[in-house]
């Protein structure tokens, strides 16, 4: 497990030469094209893993929510209960607080070496990788994404994002800087606190990587809510952090709902810190709560409708290829995912017949069955919004290439759609339609794919598919986003920030960026007397 290349099997790159079309054809021989998997669907695989933790985290203890409230967790295969798991609320948010702040203002967390503290994330990260299948199957079961997509992708990433904060603890330091006069002075970078984290659950197991490790590494002290989608994989989770050696009261995890528990996080007077990943609505939500409380800093990774550019220059085939991964990988369900596809007018209509037949070819299923590339959509409220979108791009006179209705009779799987002949101004072209749904554009020059591209209230990430540099140098410059990747996709290393530009966030998340969010800077200036040196 170690040895994997982990970004290697996420992102997709065609600097180096991939698969055709034909070929890729080839590979799926025996996989059938999505219309004829319906009968498939009606019987699911019982999934390798028994939930065992269903309780709220508190203070080292897994205990049920004060009011003794429980909600189910659905199978998105079928709709049916997987278990009953604690509702947590105000007042359990109020207990997980409470430890969070006796293990910062008297636990041995904040006060123990550095080095002593990247052990234990390092120790955590080897427990992670021995309950490797676990955590994908209940990944899987919850969320619906492919189970061999949560356990050679997700789950060693999330290993290898832990290992990168380790390695970060015992290198935060401060500075000696020069004063005017006869001063020593000195910064030190202290830990910022309790922290409020709040994760969705489109990749439940990374996004709480992306939020405990840097916070963990500068030695505060946290409460997380879990999404009510896909509240399992992160109790597990919080149980090898303390096999690992965790202190208690370090990590407390919420289970609940977003008016109850995430509302109480954004709006807590003792909480010094929150980040939250979720939808845009949303995140205006917390950064008021925020401000009206005790104006605690937030970072926020919120959505975005990110525009992929297949330039003149470009290879169909494998242009095609790779805006098709940019999109319909993990259902469509990623907050940066290549949801604009624009396209140059001259390998429009050759891009737009091989795009039309990749989607064709994708394999949908059971995601615990072997080879499957897209799973159901993680519950029935986004399996109709995507199906909602999709008619507007009908009546919007969008043509529908492929697509556009559900797949089978039971639980939530949508057939990939493909969608040509957009306009701008249309719903499938502005929001964030968050499915398997691709929108393919047609421009002319680059002058008018910048402007376009621009033209959205979010920017957080864009793919362009060229072979020339100057125009690949032009585009990286001219998009105003977070993330530009050039001839790949969904390269999300431990060490490369991510994060958005205008409606899509504030902050940074991952690699050296993400630390600063975590840390007080605070100036010491001591006065000299008849110093040597300044």
């Amino acid at each position: 497990m170690a040895s994997r290349k982990v970004s290697s099997l996420l992102a997709r790159s065609f600097i180096s030469s991939s698969p055709s079309l034909l070929s890729l054809r080839g590979m799926n021989r025996g996989i059938q094209r999505y219309s004829n998997f319906a009968a498939d669907l009606e019987n699911t695989i019982t999934p390798p893993v028994k939930v065992e933790h269903t309780q709220l985290l508190i203070n080292g203890r897994f205990v049920d929510a004060a009011s003794g409230k429980t909600f189910p967790t659905l199978d998105p295969r079928n709709g049916e209960v997987i278990a009953q798991v604690a509702e947590g609320d105000v007042e359990d948010v109020n207990r997980a607080v409470a430890a969070a702040r006796k293990a910062f203002d008297e636990g041995p967390w904040p006060r123990m070496t550095a080095y002593e503290r990247s052990r234990i994330l390092f120790r955590f990260a080897d427990l992670i990788e021995k309950h490797n299948d676990e955590l994908a199957a209940l990944e899987s079961w919850d969320c619906g994404k492919p189970f061999e997509q949560s356990a050679k992708i997700e789950v060693p990433m999330l290993a290898r994002v832990f290992r990168y904060y380790a390695g970060w603890a015992d290198k935060i330091h401060g500075m000696t800087v020069p004063a005017d006069g006869p001063h020593h002075v000195q910064t030190l970078h202290e830990p910022i606190g309790v922290a409020g984290q709040i994760i969705p659950w489109n990749f439940p197991l990374l996004m709480l990587s992306w939020k405990l490790g840097p916070a963990l590494a500068c030695g505060n002290t946290l409460v997380l809510k879990t999404a009510e989608q896909t509240p399992l994989s992160a109790l597990l989770v919080g149980r090898l952090l303390h096999e690992a050696g965790l202190p208690e009261g370090v990590v407390n995890i919420v289970s609940g709902f977003g008016a109850t528990a995430g509302a109480a996080i954004a709006s807590h007077m003792d909480i010094d810190k929150v980040a939250f990943t979720g939808s845009t609505d949303v995140g205006k939500i917390i950064l008021e709560s925020a401000a009206k409380s005790n104006l605690k800093p937030v970072t926020l990774e919120l959505g975005g409708k990110s525009p992929f550019i297949v330039c003149e220059d470009a290879d169909v085939d494998q242009a095609v290829e790779l805006a098709h991964f940019a999109l319909f990988f993990n259902q469509g369900q990623c907050c940066c995912a290549g949801s604009r596809t624009f396209v140059h007018e001259r390998v429009y209509d050759e891009f737009v017949e091989k795009a039309k037949a990749r989607a064709i070819h994708r394999s949908v299923g059971d995601p615990f069955k072997s080879g499957i590339e897209q799973g159901p959509q993680v519950d029935s409220e986004q399996f109709n919004k995507i199906l909602k979108y999709i008619k507007h791009g009908v009546e919007a006179g969008a043509t529908l290439q492929t697509g556009g209705d559900r797949l089978g009779s039971k639980g939530y799987y949508i057939q990939p759609t493909v969608f040509s002949d957009v306009k701008d101004d249309m719903l499938i072209a502005t929001d964030e339609i968050f499915g398997p749904v691709q929108t393919i554009l047609k421009f002319k020059d680059l002058d008018e794919v910048i402007a376009r591209a621009n033209n959205s209230r979010y920017g957080l990430a864009s793919g362009v598919f060229t072979q020339n540099l100057d125009t690949a140098n032009r585009l990286m410059r001219a998009l105003r986003v977070g993330t530009v990747w050039i001839n790949c996709f969904d390269v999300l290393d431990a060490t490369i920030p991510f994060g958005g530009y205008k409606m899509s966030g504030t902050g940074r998340e991952k690699s050296l960026y993400s630390l600063s969010h975590y840390l007080q800077v605070k100036a010491v200036v001591t006065s000299l007397k008849n110093p040597a040196w300044l």
